[in-house]
């Protein structure tokens, strides 16, 4: 009797040694290094790295806890830092909700900025981010990609950021859907013409005033002439052009061309949203901005060649 209760206290303290120094963290853990999950890696490949980095002793344990536990068998890809050891199950449960253990990362777009200037944004604040490959990928979605404040993981690449600022756009953008539909225009429309008001203006009833002068001339048949394209096509601010800028062959060339341009040429807020399906009409057909960011209105062009000459330079 007294054989029996020794073998079986010999294999509990033996199954309890192997559980301990199966389940329980190397003894060379990496105390305070960051873990990188990349993003679309398997379950398979994610235990091996764990291993690789003595994050863990055996991937086999990894994997079957994931599995085992409550919540979903997945982990979420991000940087991981471990201020201190911990045990396969604490491991598989961080991994498993996306407790980084780091504080993310404020970013702030401000309302207007373009993807080019996005990308200038997020490369000071992101130690490893792409700035060229964001471009590239981004300007398609000109427009689109939603000025707010964000907060990123050091490690976020760029097709999440564009996913997060996309996402974002659409949750917005719903409420002036009625408003979209009632105005006649498309959502393309829209927003184009919210990212030229963003940028002539600051003040919303300067916003709706010159809405209200751009989509008359649009309707009308006249070239908006709208001076915050030269910024995006050229880098050059309304003081800045010439004869031969405005002469430029491009498709954002509002004096050249009429009607919209090809596509926005910011990313609008939703106050300049809001000022070009709320216009204001007015008798007036010009307006211009002098260098103390106050709009001067004209109903006719000897008028506003008067207000040219009196407050630009």
């Amino acid at each position: 009797m007294m054989s029996q209760r020794r073998l079986i206290l010999s294999f509990l303290i033996l199954t309890l040694i192997f559980w301990v120094w199966f389940f329980s963290p190397p003894a060379s853990f990496p105390i305070g290094e960051t873990i990188t999950i990349s993003q679309g890696r398997t379950i398979a490949a994610v235990a091996r790295d764990l291993a690789a980095r003595r994050i863990i002793r055996w991937p086999l344990a990894f994997r079957a806890v994931l599995t085992l536990r409550p919540g979903p068998g997945f982990v979420v890809a991000g940087d991981y830092y471990f201020v201190k050891p911990s045990n396969v199950w604490e491991t598989a449960a961080r991994l498993g909700r996306g407790d980084y253990g780091l504080a993310p990362i404020k970013v702030t777009f401000p309302e207007g900025a373009s993807v080019r200037e996005m990308a200038s944004i997020l490369e000071a604040a992101l130690p490893d981010f792409d700035a060229a490959e964001f471009i590239t990928a981004a300007l398609p979605r000109e427009g689109y990609l939603f000025p707010d404040t964000y907060f990123f993981q050091s490690s976020v690449g760029e097709t999440e950021v564009i996913s997060r600022l996309s996402d974002n756009f659409q949750a917005k953008i719903k409420s002036f859907q009625p408003a979209i539909a009632r105005s006649g225009r498309t959502l393309g429309q829209i927003i184009i013409m919210a990212s030229l008001v963003e940028e002539e203006a600051r003040l919303d009833e300067a916003r709706r005033t010159i809405a209200g002068i751009l989509w008359k001339r649009l309707d009308q048949g006249m070239p908006l002439q709208v001076d915050a394209v030269f910024p995006y096509i050229a880098g050059k601010n309304t003081f800045e052009l010439d004869h031969r800028d405005l002469a430029t062959s491009s498709p954002y060339n509002t004096y050249r061309l009429r009607g919209l341009p090809v596509g926005p040429i910011t990313n609008p807020g939703l106050e300049a949203v809001s000022a070009v399906l709320n216009p204001i009409e007015t008798e007036y057909w010009y307006y211009l901005s002098d260098r103390y960011g106050q709009t001067h209105y004209a109903i006719n062009f000897d008028a506003h060649r008067s207000n040219k000459a009196k407050y630009l330079p």
